[in-house]
Protein backbone atom coordinates (compact mmCIF):
# COMPACT_ATOMS: atom_id res chain seq x y z
CA UNK A 1 0.00 0.00 0.00
CA UNK A 2 1.32 3.42 -0.69
CA UNK A 3 1.25 6.57 1.35
CA UNK A 4 -1.30 8.87 0.24
CA UNK A 5 0.97 11.16 -1.23
CA UNK A 6 2.43 8.35 -3.04
CA UNK A 7 -0.56 7.34 -3.98
CA UNK A 8 -1.56 10.90 -5.77
CA UNK A 9 1.56 10.61 -7.52
CA UNK A 10 0.49 6.94 -8.46
CA UNK A 11 -2.92 8.37 -9.95
CA UNK A 12 -0.96 11.19 -11.80
CA UNK A 13 1.10 8.72 -13.72
CA UNK A 14 -2.30 7.57 -14.75
CA UNK A 15 -3.44 10.68 -15.68
CA UNK A 16 -0.48 11.52 -17.54
CA UNK A 17 -0.73 8.02 -19.93
CA UNK A 18 -3.95 9.09 -20.80
CA UNK A 19 -2.76 12.98 -21.99
CA UNK A 20 -0.33 11.13 -23.60
CA UNK A 21 -2.85 8.82 -25.77
CA UNK A 22 -4.81 11.96 -26.32
CA UNK A 23 -1.43 13.58 -27.81
CA UNK A 24 -0.77 10.16 -29.76
CA UNK A 25 -4.39 10.79 -31.50
CA UNK A 26 -3.88 14.10 -32.34
CA UNK A 27 -0.16 13.45 -34.01
CA UNK A 28 -1.20 10.21 -35.89
CA UNK A 29 -4.05 12.76 -37.54
CA UNK A 30 -1.06 15.27 -38.13
CA UNK A 31 -3.25 18.11 -36.22
CA UNK A 32 -0.77 20.72 -35.57
CA UNK A 33 -3.22 22.99 -33.71
CA UNK A 34 -4.54 19.79 -31.25
CA UNK A 35 -1.43 18.37 -31.30
CA UNK A 36 0.47 21.48 -30.10
CA UNK A 37 -1.88 22.16 -26.86
CA UNK A 38 -2.12 18.61 -25.95
CA UNK A 39 1.39 18.53 -25.57
CA UNK A 40 2.22 21.96 -24.15
CA UNK A 41 -0.69 20.76 -21.31
CA UNK A 42 1.00 17.71 -21.14
CA UNK A 43 4.69 18.83 -20.72
CA UNK A 44 2.51 21.37 -18.17
CA UNK A 45 1.02 18.37 -16.16
CA UNK A 46 4.69 16.33 -16.66
CA UNK A 47 6.74 19.37 -14.61
CA UNK A 48 4.14 20.43 -12.45
CA UNK A 49 4.59 16.02 -11.45
CA UNK A 50 7.98 16.24 -11.16
CA UNK A 51 8.20 19.71 -9.21
CA UNK A 52 6.20 18.17 -6.84
CA UNK A 53 8.98 15.32 -6.49
CA UNK A 54 12.10 17.50 -6.95
CA UNK A 55 10.99 20.22 -3.97
CA UNK A 56 8.84 17.28 -1.59
CA UNK A 57 9.21 13.94 -1.93
CA UNK A 58 13.06 13.40 -3.21
CA UNK A 59 13.82 15.09 -0.15
CA UNK A 60 11.48 13.61 2.14
CA UNK A 61 13.04 10.16 1.29
CA UNK A 62 16.67 10.96 1.56
CA UNK A 63 15.73 13.00 5.30
CA UNK A 64 14.14 9.53 6.00
CA UNK A 65 17.13 7.28 4.98
CA UNK A 66 19.57 9.54 6.47
CA UNK A 67 17.67 9.18 9.95
CA UNK A 68 16.81 5.40 9.69
CA UNK A 69 17.57 3.03 12.52
CA UNK A 70 17.83 -0.42 12.38
CA UNK A 71 14.10 -0.80 13.25
CA UNK A 72 13.70 -0.12 9.11
CA UNK A 73 14.55 -3.66 8.15
CA UNK A 74 12.60 -3.41 5.04
CA UNK A 75 14.22 0.42 3.35
CA UNK A 76 16.81 1.25 1.18
CA UNK A 77 20.33 1.99 2.42
CA UNK A 78 21.09 5.41 1.86
CA UNK A 79 23.60 4.89 -1.29
CA UNK A 80 20.01 2.94 -2.53
CA UNK A 81 18.25 5.79 -2.22
CA UNK A 82 20.56 8.30 -3.83
CA UNK A 83 21.08 5.99 -6.62
CA UNK A 84 17.57 6.24 -7.47
CA UNK A 85 16.88 9.39 -7.19
CA UNK A 86 19.49 10.24 -9.15
CA UNK A 87 18.40 7.70 -11.83
CA UNK A 88 15.05 9.08 -11.64
CA UNK A 89 16.26 13.27 -11.92
CA UNK A 90 18.04 11.77 -15.17
CA UNK A 91 15.04 10.41 -16.68
CA UNK A 92 13.28 13.93 -15.32
CA UNK A 93 15.87 15.99 -17.53
CA UNK A 94 15.61 13.64 -20.69
CA UNK A 95 12.00 13.84 -20.42
CA UNK A 96 12.12 17.76 -20.12
CA UNK A 97 14.77 18.34 -22.78
CA UNK A 98 12.87 15.97 -25.07
CA UNK A 99 9.57 18.04 -24.74
CA UNK A 100 10.78 20.82 -25.56
CA UNK A 101 12.35 19.81 -28.43
CA UNK A 102 8.83 18.47 -29.50
CA UNK A 103 7.13 21.21 -28.74
CA UNK A 104 9.70 23.47 -30.47
CA UNK A 105 9.21 21.38 -33.82
CA UNK A 106 5.34 21.72 -33.05
CA UNK A 107 5.74 25.60 -33.03
CA UNK A 108 7.53 25.55 -36.63
CA UNK A 109 4.98 23.51 -38.03
CA UNK A 110 2.33 25.71 -36.86
CA UNK A 111 3.71 28.43 -39.37
CA UNK A 112 4.34 25.90 -42.50
CA UNK A 113 1.64 25.85 -45.23
CA UNK A 114 3.18 22.96 -46.70
CA UNK A 115 1.41 19.38 -45.86
CA UNK A 116 4.43 17.37 -46.98
CA UNK A 117 6.51 19.43 -43.91
CA UNK A 118 3.39 18.91 -41.31
CA UNK A 119 3.30 15.14 -42.00
CA UNK A 120 7.40 14.87 -41.63
CA UNK A 121 7.51 16.80 -38.83
CA UNK A 122 4.53 15.86 -36.70
CA UNK A 123 6.11 12.21 -37.68
CA UNK A 124 9.38 13.42 -36.38
CA UNK A 125 7.44 14.82 -32.81
CA UNK A 126 5.87 11.34 -32.70
CA UNK A 127 8.85 9.96 -32.68
CA UNK A 128 10.46 11.64 -30.23
CA UNK A 129 7.24 11.29 -27.56
CA UNK A 130 7.17 7.15 -28.57
CA UNK A 131 10.48 7.77 -26.82
CA UNK A 132 9.77 9.55 -23.46
CA UNK A 133 6.85 6.63 -23.48
CA UNK A 134 9.10 3.70 -23.51
CA UNK A 135 11.18 5.48 -20.89
CA UNK A 136 8.56 6.65 -18.71
CA UNK A 137 6.86 3.69 -18.84
CA UNK A 138 10.51 2.18 -16.91
CA UNK A 139 10.67 5.53 -14.88
CA UNK A 140 7.17 5.21 -13.60
CA UNK A 141 7.43 1.84 -12.19
CA UNK A 142 10.63 2.50 -10.74
CA UNK A 143 9.10 5.31 -9.00
CA UNK A 144 5.75 3.16 -7.88
CA UNK A 145 7.74 0.47 -6.62
CA UNK A 146 10.45 1.67 -4.85
CA UNK A 147 10.33 5.57 -3.97
CA UNK A 148 7.20 6.13 -3.80
CA UNK A 149 6.81 2.67 -1.70
CA UNK A 150 10.10 4.19 0.68
CA UNK A 151 8.08 7.06 1.91
CA UNK A 152 5.22 5.00 3.64
CA UNK A 153 8.06 2.38 4.76
CA UNK A 154 10.32 5.24 6.17
CA UNK A 155 8.48 8.15 7.43
CA UNK A 156 6.74 8.14 10.77
CA UNK A 157 2.74 9.16 10.11
CA UNK A 158 3.19 12.69 10.99
CA UNK A 159 5.72 12.80 7.79
CA UNK A 160 3.48 11.15 5.91
CA UNK A 161 1.11 13.29 6.34
CA UNK A 162 3.20 16.56 6.01
CA UNK A 163 4.52 14.98 2.54
CA UNK A 164 0.80 14.71 1.94
CA UNK A 165 -0.23 18.07 2.26
CA UNK A 166 2.69 19.24 0.27
CA UNK A 167 2.41 17.22 -2.27
CA UNK A 168 -1.38 17.78 -3.16
CA UNK A 169 -0.49 21.85 -2.97
CA UNK A 170 2.15 21.55 -5.39
CA UNK A 171 -0.04 18.86 -7.87
CA UNK A 172 -3.23 21.51 -7.90
CA UNK A 173 -0.48 24.50 -8.87
CA UNK A 174 -0.60 24.19 -12.48
CA UNK A 175 0.52 27.14 -14.82
CA UNK A 176 -2.09 30.14 -14.90
CA UNK A 177 -2.50 29.69 -18.44
CA UNK A 178 -4.55 26.71 -17.97
CA UNK A 179 -8.03 26.32 -17.04
CA UNK A 180 -9.38 23.77 -14.09
CA UNK A 181 -11.24 22.88 -16.58
CA UNK A 182 -8.74 21.98 -19.33
CA UNK A 183 -5.97 20.62 -16.38
CA UNK A 184 -9.06 18.43 -14.82
CA UNK A 185 -10.07 17.30 -18.24
CA UNK A 186 -6.12 16.21 -19.28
Amino acid sequence: MLSEASQWLADDHAALDEGLSQLRKALDASDVAVSHARLDLFWARLAVHIRAEHLHLFPAVMNGLRDMNADHLVAPTLKQGRLAIRRLRADHDFFMHGLARAIGILRDLSKAGNEQTIVAGTSTVRDIIIEIEKRLVIHNELEESQIYRWAKTILNKQEQADLATLINAELANRPPRFSPEAWSNR
